[in-house]
């Protein structure tokens, strides 16, 4: 789930999602061809190439038979999914173009993470790209949108991009931390397709709002749109405050083509604040809602909530070395999402200990990291022993925490 973004990474502080900045997963030194003049005197348009490499190992504690982080819910991580095994994570090449006011953005992932960021258009869902329309393009598809600047003011963007909910993303250039949280991965959209206007009220306020077919799919799955928006502001120096949301319906249209009685929705709040040149603090909170169906899911007649809280310090030791902390707490106690335990309702709490060493110019980041995910234990109501989050040795699920340790290397052009 991604806004469109720079990258600026290794810093104190990642931006939230924010709707304006040029695009998520560029380098902040990317390699521009600069504006020619042609034999008549008019301007060329300026092109831009970009992108990014990311690589990782990392060790289980729990030794889990299977080598996997997923757990039973399988989706426990985002993106490290394996352990005790080299993986690749995303090879993103970024282009775009600009011509006087209006620009057009490409980005191509290739890898394991390219096809987990776009899961909603992977064959096995029934209402996914290839089954719709027998391709596969559209899994290497990031994002994909042209973007037109009416004014000094406002602008216009459509096509597909990723979410501005949120404050991670994506890309690992642009996160502080390696691994994806569970508010992240479980709780918000990863990207939608539609239409989207971006209006700057003043050097202290921004204002976002759009329709989308929905979440994580470019197809829509029934006739109606959802609607997004985002309100930007700077109340004081170094802090920076954004809040977010999506509502609509995301119910499966029935075969005569009327639309269900669903409901989705996200409410959410980014606050940054960079406390000192070395220090930075970010608060992410977020409630989801959801009634009905969400994308064909079973039937739900009362409403389900989720949320998440997470709090993030970052210490810039020296220009080469900064370390960081997540802390975060992620409640599906109602079931509402997939992230489940045995089947049932759960909630994590989820401590996170990064750092970043920077090389060649920060063009080469490696990201040592300590993570420790704590589900709540299944009890029987006979004190029976029931299934836990996650596998043992022996591949048996009797374990309701995992420690993992590890490294990860990301380069940047």
């Amino acid at each position: 789930m991604t806004g469109v973004q720079t990258c600026a990474l290794p810093i104190l502080i990642t931006s939230a999602n924010t709707e304006i900045a040029p695009a998520s997963g560029s380098a902040s030194n990317d390699v521009n061809t600069e504006t020619e003049e042609t034999e008549a005197g008019e301007p060329d348009g300026k092109f831009t190439y970009s992108g990014y490499f990311d690589t990782y190992y990392f060790a289980n504690l729990n030794n889990p038979a299977s080598r996997s982080n997923l757990g039973s819910s399988g989706i426990s991580r985002g993106f490290d999914r394996y352990s005790g095994q080299f993986q690749l994570g995303m090879f993103l090449s970024r282009m775009s173009y600009s011509f006087k006011n209006t620009e057009v953005v490409g980005e191509i992932g290739f890898g394991p993470n390219a096809e987990y960021g776009s899961y909603g258009n992977d064959f096995r869902y029934r209402w996914g790209t290839v089954v719709a329309n027998s391709t596969y393009s559209a899994i290497m598809i990031k994002q994909a949108y042209m973007t037109m600047k009416a004014n000094d003011k406002l602008s216009f963007t459509m096509g597909q991009f990723g979410t501005h909910i949120g404050f991670e993303l994506i890309d690992a250039p642009l996160n502080f931390h390696y691994s994806i949280n569970n508010t992240f991965n479980a709780g918000i959209p990863f990207y939608h397709l539609g239409l989207k206007a971006n209006y700057v009220v003043s050097e202290k306020l921004s204002l976002m709002g759009g329709v989308v077919n929905g979440t994580d799919n470019i197809n829509d799955n029934n006739r109606g749109k959802s609607f997004i928006g985002q309100i930007t502001a700077t109340p004081a120096q170094g802090l920076v405050i954004y809040f977010n949301t999506i509502q609509g319906n995301e119910g499966n249209a029935r075969a005569n083509g009327a639309d269900t009685a669903s409901y989705f929705g996200v409410l959410d709040i980014v606050a940054t604040y960079q406390l000192s040149e070395r220090i930075g603090l970010t608060f992410w909170g977020m409630r989801g809602t959801v009634k009905g169906e969400f994308q064909g899911s079973s039937y739900s007649a009362e409403a389900k909530h989720w949320s998440g809280a997470n709090l993030y310090v970052t210490y810039k030791v020296n220009p080469v070395f900064s370390i960081g902390t997540r802390l975060e707490y992620f409640d599906n106690k109602q079931g509402a999402r997939a992230l489940l335990t045995n089947g049932n309702g759960t909630d994590v709490k989820t401590v996170t200990l990064t750092g970043n060493i920077s090389l060649a110019d920060g063009k080469l980041t490696l990201k040592p990291e300590f993570r420790i995910d704590a589900f709540q234990k299944q009890k029987g109501a006979l004190g029976e022993v029931l299934p836990q989050q996650f596998a043992d040795a022996d591949g048996n699920f009797t374990k309701s925490s995992q420690a993992t340790i590890g490294l990860a290397a990301v380069y940047k052009f």
